[in-house]
């Protein structure tokens, strides 16, 4: 601690020369001077440290008994800091280091988030933003228990969170919600047909199968009823009831799909002018500032690039200081055409693509494009023959 008080206050390292160097010492212990470090370098001459402001007393005392003081050396935060007594650049440095340590001490500098597997990191971080928590925050004034319970309101696929400060660091950990299997409602209604088509096997599970193999279907036709008759006995006068159920069951069909695809014969090519801009702006705690004037770009038809350097610490922690630098290139547009084959060849791989999609785990029999041009527009056409599972479940909407 005394180490800790030396060095604040300073100290200076004086040599003592005279016939009595030791009368000094003991004028310096009657005016209660403080002095440490005392070294005998010989007859008539010793060193000895002591605080800085006593430097214009022991003048006074060294008279008193015919000595000499020569400053060795001083030191100590005063010593230190008079170094920048005409080093005006590296005094300003100092203090907006010092200022920017005190101030930027208050904010929040990263936010980090664990403990989710399934909801994007993302998407917690731009909740939290939307409650006032994001980089550039005020630490102080952050209510962190009421942005947990408002950010855990509108992200329902968690089922807790915290977040933690930390200087200037946001902890936020989060616990995801147990999946579980939800109830099944059991509706009543018919298995009809999404598509027409031949049908080509039909498993029924439960309900009554209103077709057979080899039937041609319409989309929207009831394949499998919901309503099945109940049986009555022979000779009775009864009339046949029915029972509804939840009709189950597959229909497999010869399906018979169209698509089809346009793309224009002309394409607009970009030509650069060669004019461009540059622009620089600075990304500090969130925010941007911008190291140009006029915002608006001059340029009716452009490209931006865009490049950013982020600071980030030896340990790779980054910072929220980053600088960024947008390059604006003009350019203008001329048609110019465009390979039929290859385009031909592209739309029959999208057709094929869209086509494969739509089946799901279906299965294309045979295809066949045709290419037509009108109105200066490609037109490939694919026509298929598929072999697909055409049934949908339709609740019943209405008394039977």
């Amino acid at each position: 601690m005394q180490k800790l008080i030396n060095f604040l206050r300073g100290s200076i390292r004086l040599e003592v020369t005279g016939a009595f160097p030791e009368r000094f010492l003991n004028l310096c212990a009657q005016h209660r001077v403080p002095f440490w470090g005392v070294e005998w370098l010989g007859e008539g001459t010793v060193r000895l440290t002591v605080a800085g402001r006593s430097s214009r007393k022991l003048e006074a005392v060294a008279e008193k008994v015919m000595c000499q003081l020569r400053e060795v050396e001083t030191g100590g935060l005063p010593s230190f800091l008079g170094r920048f007594r005409r080093r005006y650049a590296l005094l300003i440095g100092l203090f907006c280091a010092l200022t920017a340590v005190c101030v930027l001490s208050q904010f929040i500098l990263t936010v980090d988030v664990s403990g989710n597997e399934r909801v994007p990191t993302a998407q917690i971080l731009a909740e939290l933003r939307r409650q006032g928590l994001r980089v550039g925050t005020y630490g102080p004034g952050l209510d962190s228990s009421l942005v947990a319970q408002q950010a855990l309101i509108q992200l329902e696929d968690l089922a807790w969170m915290s977040v933690n400060v930390h200087g200037t660091r946001a902890e936020v950990l989060v616990r995801e919600r147990i999946a579980g299997l939800e109830p099944v409602e059991e509706r009543l209604g018919n298995v009809v047909a999404k598509a027409p088509g031949i049908i080509t096997h039909l498993d029924v599970l439960e309900g009554e199968p209103l077709f057979q193999e080899g039937d041609t279907v319409e989309e929207g036709d009831v394949v499998i009823s919901g309503n099945m008759s109940l049986p009555v006995p022979q000779y009775s006068e009864l009339q046949p009831g029915l029972r509804q159920v939840s009709a189950k069951g597959r229909i497999y069909a010869r399906t018979w799909r169209t698509l089809a695809a346009s793309i224009p014969l002309e394409a607009s090519v970009k030509v650069y002018t060669g004019e461009e801009e540059t622009r620089l702006n600075l990304l500090l705690l969130g925010g941007r500032i911008n190291f140009y004037g006029n915002s608006s770009i001059s340029f009716p038809q452009y490209d931006k690039i865009s490049s950013t350097w982020t600071l980030s610490l030896p340990g790779g922690q980054t910072m929220p200081l980053a600088l960024a630098r947008e390059t604006v290139r003009a350019y203008t547009t001329t048609p110019s055409p465009i390979d039929q084959q290859a385009a031909q060849t592209l739309l029959e791989e999208r057709l094929a693509d869209a086509l494969r999609q739509s089946l799901g785990e279906g299965e294309v029999i045979t295809t066949h494009y045709t290419a037509a041009i009108r109105d200066n527009m490609l037109t490939v056409t694919l026509q298929a023959e598929c072999k697909e599972e055409i049934g949908k479940f339709v609740p019943f909407t209405g008394e039977p």
